[in-house]
C-alpha cells in the first residue's frame, strides 16, 4: 500500500523560505507544467519568499526570480517538447550557490532525476510534482512503443518519484498509478484555475457569429495537437452539420487533423483575453485524451460555465462531476462522445444549468489556496528533514 501523506499544520507561517525549481519546461513553450510553474513562482514573490527557476527554455527572469538555462534537446518526432539534459556537475554547483530550504521538481523527466540526485547527495529536501504520465506518453507514440519506451518510462518514473521527499500528484487516478508502480510518500495536490481569466463573462458573440452563423451548437477543445490526446475521436463531430467544432492549440498533430476535421476552425495557439474568451463562447467542450494526469483545459472550462465532455480515465474523474457538470465517456469512444454532446445539444436547458453548476464548483479552486497549500508541503518536508538530522 502507497504511504499517501496527510498534510498536518505545520508551524512558522511567518519564515520566508528559499526554493529552487527545476522544470523541464518553461516560455516560450505554453503547456501544462510551464502554466503551473508560473503560478507557483508568481505565488512566491507575492508571499516574499527567495526562488530561482532552472529550465531548459525561458527568459533572463520571472516574477523577479533569475531563471538559470541549462542545456536541453528537442524530441525529433515533437520539436516543442524539450528536455533538460544538464550535468550533475553544474546542478550541484547552482544548488550549492542559490543554497535553497528545498527543491521543486516540476513534471521531472531526465533533467528532474539528476537534480533529485543532487539534492538527495546535499542533504537538500525535495518535492516532485507528478504532471506528464511518461508512460501513456510513451504508449501514444508508435516509434516509442515498438522500441519499449513504455517500459523504460514505467523504470525511470519509478527512479525519479522514489527519490523525491514528497511527490505531490494532481489526481486519485495519479496516485492509483503511482501506488502501482511500488512509489510511496505521495500525497494529493490540485491545481488552481484563474477564475478572472476563465469566466462566463468573457463571451464574445461577435466570435459566436463567426464560428456558428446558422446557429449551430459550438464545440470545442483546447491543448496541444498531440497524439496522445486522441483527437482523431473529434472526427464524430466534425461531419455533423449542426455542429461548429472549434480546436483552440497547436502541435505535431494540426496537419493531420485539418485534413481529418475539414470543417473545423482551427483558431491556434491563443493566450489572455483571447483565450478565456474562446471557452466562454463555446457551449460544450471535449477532451479526448485518456492520459490526463489532471486536465486543467477542463477546470479551465467549467470556470468558464461550459458544460465538459471527457473520458472517464485519468483525472478528468477528478475535475467533472458526472451528470452535474458534464458527463464523462467510455475512453476511446468517438460513438459515447458523440451521444453526450447530442444530448447537451438536444436540451439547452440542461446545458445551462450545468454551466451554472460548472463555474459554481471550481469557486474554491484559485491558484492561491492551492499555492499556500504546496507552500505547506515544502515546510512539511523541511521539518522532517531536520527531525531525521538530529536523529542521526
Amino acid at each position: 500500500m502507497t504511504n499517501v501523506i496527510e498534510l498536518p499544520v505545520a508551524g512558522g507561517a511567518d519564515d520566508r523560505l528559499r526554493v529552487l525549481v527545476v522544470s523541464e519546461s518553461f516560455l516560450p513553450q505554453v503547456n501544462g507544467v510551464t502554466n503551473s510553474v508560473r503560478r507557483v513562482l508568481e505565488h512566491l514573490e507575492v508571499d516574499g519568499h527567495e526562488a530561482a527557476l532552472v529550465a531548459p527554455t525561458g527568459p533572463a527572469e520571472y516574477a523577479g526570480f533569475p531563471v538559470l538555462r541549462v542545456r536541453g534537446a528537442s524530441l525529433p518526432f515533437y520539436k516543442d517538447f524539450r528536455l533538460g539534459l544538464e550535468t550533475r556537475r553544474r546542478l550541484r554547483a547552482i544548488m550549492q550557490r542559490f543554497g535553497p530550504d528545498v527543491v521543486h521538481v516540476a513534471s521531472p523527466a531526465t533533467l528532474g532525476y539528476q537534480a533529485l540526485k543532487v539534492a538527495g547527495e546535499l542533504g537538500i529536501p525535495t518535492v516532485a510534482i507528478y504532471q506528464t504520465d511518461l508512460v501513456g506518453f510513451a504508449a501514444r507514440y508508435p516509434m516509442l512503443h515498438r522500441t519499449g519506451c513504455t517500459l523504460a518510462a514505467s523504470a525511470l518514473t519509478r527512479k525519479i518519484h522514489h527519490r523525491a521527499d514528497r511527490t505531490l500528484v494532481p489526481s486519485t487516478a495519479s496516485l492509483a498509478q503511482l501506488e502501482g508502480l511500488g512509489i510511496q510518500r505521495t500525497a494529493l495536490w490540485p491545481r488552481g484555475v484563474d477564475l478572472t481569466a476563465f469566466d462566463p463573462r468573457r463571451v464574445d458573440y461577435g466570435l459566436r457569429a463567426r464560428l456558428a452563423p446558422g446557429g449551430q451548437t459550438i464545440v470545442g477543445y483546447v491543448g496541444r495537437l498531440a497524439p496522445e490526446k486522441e483527437l482523431g475521436l473529434l472526427a464524430s463531430l466534425a461531419h455533423d452539420d449542426r455542429y461548429a467544432l472549434v480546436v483552440v492549440g497547436g502541435g505535431p498533430e494540426e496537419e493531420r487533423l485539418r485534413a481529418l476535421l475539414p470543417g473545423a476552425h482551427f483558431l491556434g495557439v491563443l493566450h489572455g483575453e483571447e483565450l478565456g474568451a474562446a471557452y466562454a463562447s463555446l457551449d460544450v467542450f471535449v477532451h479526448t485524451g485518456r492520459h490526463e494526469t489532471f486536465c486543467q483545459s477542463a477546470q479551465e472550462a467549467l470556470a468558464s460555465g461550459v458544460p465538459v465532455v471527457a473520458p472517464r480515465s485519468g483525472g478528468p474523474i477528478d475535475v467533472v462531476d458526472d451528470g452535474v457538470t458534464g458527463f464523462l465517456y467510455e475512453p476511446g469512444s468517438g460513438t459515447d462522445l458523440a451521444a453526450f454532446v447530442g444530448r447537451l445539444r438536444e436540451d439547452p436547458r440542461l446545458r445551462r444549468r450545468m454551466g451554472r453548476d460548472a463555474r459554481a464548483a471550481v469557486a474554491g479552486r484559485s491558484w492561491q489556496a492551492v499555492n499556500d497549500t504546496l507552500v505547506e508541503h515544502y515546510r512539511d518536508v523541511i521539518g522532517a528533514r531536520i527531525v531525521r538530522t538530529r536523529a542521526a
